[in-house]
């Protein structure tokens, strides 16, 4: 049988030494060509291109002990029967022991965390305690009690369960596609910020990084808002410090009480974070546990309330539904010893307050004053009322349906409780989706699992199946044991500010009440630990260089610098003040970076990278895609605006980018989608001559390279640039004299050379460098071979030999003619470009000036097309 044998070429292959062949083949004087340049050597810095070149050429399966003169032999042996020189064993093993198949980013964090010391191996967490309890502990937070009731009785069961079930379904399919990006090959320690980006790509890596790191942001602002709703509303509402006079100053006073007391939270957390961060850790399974004793006392009291239903009236005006906060008694009138006396609600209605005689609201005097049960239990039958939606305009009041009522004109005033948004399908859908965000929390400790391929998948499944069984049962609890108009009061108005799924739970509404704060609280923090964490780690990548300084922190490496921006973006949010105007922010960037997730999955799958090989069963495209095509859909549905501004932001982060940081190949399947494009594009371009109406000239550049390697004629390359404002395909060329097995690194190093030339003149394309024995092979080689398919070149720039009269040596002029002779016996046009250090650069527009034709011959208008292409270019302009 047949043995494949990989070998390398030995360094001394590459090595050049004095008497080796000439880099270039240009002739001495700057502007004559043709002389072999046989003693000239390659420069320091050119010797360092080479020797990382040779780095990145080393195999492991080299043997060092190979003569010379048989290693390109040997490489070309790609079938034999048995390897003549095997390598040695303890080699072999030494090498493979020193593999690492860590991406770049992630090995170099690991590197940098570990230092020189070595640090105790810290012990190993599994499925449940890595990945499980952490995602459950993020998932669920302050919606499912502040807002779950209210999105239930607005939008109804029907569409409650529609809005859960989508926004579950959307954190499942990104889920599965996590799980596959969690099983092709290594997890690193790096989180779900070092999975998402090596498969994206540092363009859309770092933009939805970014999005990451700003949706965490923003849920830190959130939950601390959400905390302080529970202590102002429903703990310590005497703990108030501004207040005002009816509905609108209320709510005014209620924003800036949100305002002060949030920013107090935000500098008393920022400062627990930044003294001991392993304290909030340690608080973890504490805050935890307060949110699953709540979601118990829920369940408890709903099974409690299908035979025991709590006492919980609330007070109705015909069918609309009365504030509480202003009067004590639920009736008009009351009877003492055969006397009628007015009540605290009758004084809300009638002046002047005390008399029965006074002038009252017409609605007041036309309805009577009834008290329903706000809990009537699981048995009552309350569901079919609550099945549908009741959507309602701001400061409408929100009445029942099932009451009958006179439907007399009267003061929409404070007494009733009204809505404080207008609301409708989409704005509930953006408000709701934070409350399912969390599932990457297991992926961003995969460097604590035991095994990290195996737990992230189970556990962060598992989590999701938990917290969507949880959601989507509460969607049916509440909408069959709470009546409608006290799920609809978001801040319990009718029921004297009680948190209605406290008022449901068992054994006391207290349990809810502190187990939701201190879970609020909790999340808060784990929020403001894990921002800044990210933000260091993109720091740290060097892909967006204005971050760079947000990489360094204290001395233990903790994100001093990152916490204060973190700080800071989540006072902006704070300062919105409005959890409802919050949650739609935050939902736009996490739905942003579940897109990309799955985006990432999809394309690796469709364009078959050698480097995706998941090993999730349960994974398939069509998941994928299916997943990015329903968040791009709650995107729009949630808030349209948002969303394009969501898009505007991670374009502009991909642009900046892509120019001013993409340095690093991180072998992303973005990548690989550009070389299919390009490869679909190729084979569709029509290989044969254009239509004379679609021709433009394509550039072959032929230059000419110093000792130093560096172009002896830049203003060719200058006039190349502005000839194709036109746009069109340039390849800059030159040959190197020598043999290309000897000079195959003065090559490498010639090509870098050009592309920096022409990074430098702005040239938009590509280089070559051939080797040739002679130069006018290399420059026949070069015109007969350039190009790809329908990307050929049909114009030849190459600068006028001067100094050829007075040059002894016939091969400059040679050279020139067999080059003349070969671009038209290829039918191709031929530009030749005399005195042109006397044209100007692309750096020097011209104030004033003309161009002159000197149209001699016919030759199809090729004279008058070059100025009008040249016109186009902002010297000339």
């Amino acid at each position: 049988m047949p043995h494949f044998t990989v070998t390398k070429v030995p360094d001394s292959e590459y090595a050049t030494e004095g008497a080796s062949s000439s880099p270039t083949g240009w002739s001495e004087s700057e502007d004559t060509w043709g002389t072999d340049r046989s003693q000239t050597s390659v420069t320091e810095e050119n010797s360092k291109l080479l020797e990382i070149d040779r780095r990145k050429n080393s195999s492991l399966y080299q043997n060092h002990n190979e003569k010379d003169e048989e290693s390109y032999d040997r490489n070309l042996a790609l079938f034999e029967e048995e390897m003549d020189t095997r390598p040695k064993v303890s080699s072999l093993l030494n090498r493979l022991a020193n593999y690492t198949n860590l991406p770049q980013g992630a090995k170099e964090h690991e590197e940098e965390s570990e230092g020189k010391k070595k640090h105790s191996k810290s012990t190993r967490m599994g499925t449940i305690m890595g990945v499980y309890l952490p995602c459950l502990q993020n998932i669920f937070g302050v919606i499912l009690f502040l807002r779950l009731p209210w999105v239930v009785g607005t939008a109804g069961v029907l569409h409650s369960f529609c809005i859960v079930f989508s926004c579950c379904c959307c954190t499942m399919l990104t889920a599965i596609s996590m799980s596959a990006i969690a099983t092709n090959g290594v997890v690193p320690a790096g989180g779900s910020y070092f999975m998402i980006s090596r498969a994206l790509g540092p363009e859309f890596g770092g933009a939805v990084g970014l999005c990451f790191y700003l949706g965490t942001t923003f849920a830190t602002a959130m939950y601390i808002l959400g905390a302080i709703e529970i202590f102002l509303v429903y703990i310590a509402p005497d703990a108030v410090i501004f207040q005002g006079q009816g509905a609108a100053e209320e709510s005014a006073a209620m924003l800036n009480n949100m305002r002060v007391y949030g920013s107090g939270f935000l500098l008393i957390m920022s400062f627990i974070v930044f003294v001991g961060v392993r304290y909030v850790n340690k608080l973890a399974s504490l805050f935890l546990t307060c949110v699953i004793l709540s979601i118990l006392a829920i369940y408890t009291g709903a099974l409690k309330s299908a035979f025991a239903p709590p006492e919980f009236p609330v007070c109705m005006l015909g069918n609309r539904t009365l504030s509480s906060l202003h009067f004590s008694q639920c009736a008009k009138t009351v009877e003492t010893d055969n006397v009628t006396y007015t009540t605290d609600l009758w004084d809300l209605f009638c002046q002047p307050p005390g008399q029965l005689n006074a002038t009252c609201d017409e609605y007041f005097i036309h309805n009577n004053v009834t008290i329903i049960q706000g809990i009537p239990g699981m048995s009552s039958g309350i569901i079919s009322e609550n099945i549908w939606s009741n959507y309602l305009q701001k400061e409408e009041i929100i009445e029942k349906v099932s009451l009958t009522s006179e439907d007399e004109p009267g003061a929409v005033s404070h007494e009733y409780v009204v809505t404080d948004i207008t609301t409708t399908f989409t704005l509930l859908v953006g408000i709701f989706f934070p409350s399912v965000t969390g599932i990457m929390a297991g992926s961003n400790r995969s460097g604590d699992l035991k095994d990290a391929q195996k737990s992230i998948p189970i556990g962060t499944i598992l989590a999701i199946l938990t917290t969507s069984l949880v959601y989507l049962s509460n969607v049916i609890l509440f909408g069959a044991c709470i009546d409608g108009v006290v799920l609809r009061d978001k801040f319990g108005d009718a029921v004297k500010g009680t948190l209605v799924v406290g008022a449901l739970s068992w054994p006391s509404p207290w349990v809810i009440v502190i187990g939701s704060f201190f879970s609020t609280c909790g999340a808060g923090l784990q929020s403001l630990t894990g921002a800044p964490r990210l933000l260091q780690a993109i720091a740290k990548d060097g892909i967006i260089p204005f971050l760079r300084v947000f990489g360094h922190g204290k001395s233990n490496g903790e994100p001093t610098w990152a916490l204060l921006l973190t700080a800071v973006i989540a006072e902006l949010g704070i300062l919105i003040a409005s959890l409802d105007l919050v949650a739609p922010i935050l939902s736009m960037f996490f739905l942003m970076c579940y897109l990309f997730v799955n985006l990432a999955c999809g394309l690796q799958t469709l364009l078959r990278s050698p480097n995706w090989r998941p090993r999730f069963q349960y994974y398939h495209w069509t998941l994928s895609f299916l997943g990015m095509a329903l968040c791009l859909a709650l995107m729009f549905i949630s808030s349209w605006y948002y969303a394009l501004i969501s898009m505007v932001i991670a374009g502009m982060i991909y642009k900046y980018i892509e120019y001013h940081g993409a340095e690093k190949e991180w072998g992303d399947g973005i990548r690989g989608l550009s070389l299919s494009a390009a490869r679909f594009a190729l084979l569709r371009l029509e290989a044969g001559p254009p239509h004379t109406k679609n021709w433009r000239p394509q550039l072959l550049v032929l230059v000419k390279l110093d000792s130093d390697l560096h172009v002896s004629r830049p203003h060719l390359l200058s006039f190349a640039s502005q000839l194709k404002a036109g746009k069109g395909l340039t390849i800059v060329g030159s040959v190197l004299i020598g043999d290309y097995l000897e000079n195959y690194g003065e090559a490498v190093a010639a090509e870098q050379a050009l592309k920096h030339m022409m990074e430098q003149e702005r040239v938009k394309g590509f280089c070559q460098v051939v080797v040739a024995q002679k130069l006018k092979e290399g420059l026949s080689h070069l015109i007969q071979s350039c190009g790809l398919g329908g990307m050929r070149h049909n114009t030849v720039i190459m600068g006028w030999p001067n100094g050829w009269r007075q040059s002894e040596d016939s091969r400059a002029w040679k050279s020139f003619i067999t080059t003349v002779r070969v671009t038209t016996a290829a039918r191709q046009a031929l530009l030749v470009a005399k005195n042109i250090s006397l044209f100007p650069g692309s750096r020097e527009p011209l104030s004033e000036g003309h161009i002159d034709v000197w149209w001699v011959v016919h030759d199809g208008g090729m004279l008058m097309l070059l100025p009008f292409l040249l016109k186009q270019h902002k010297v000339s302009f």
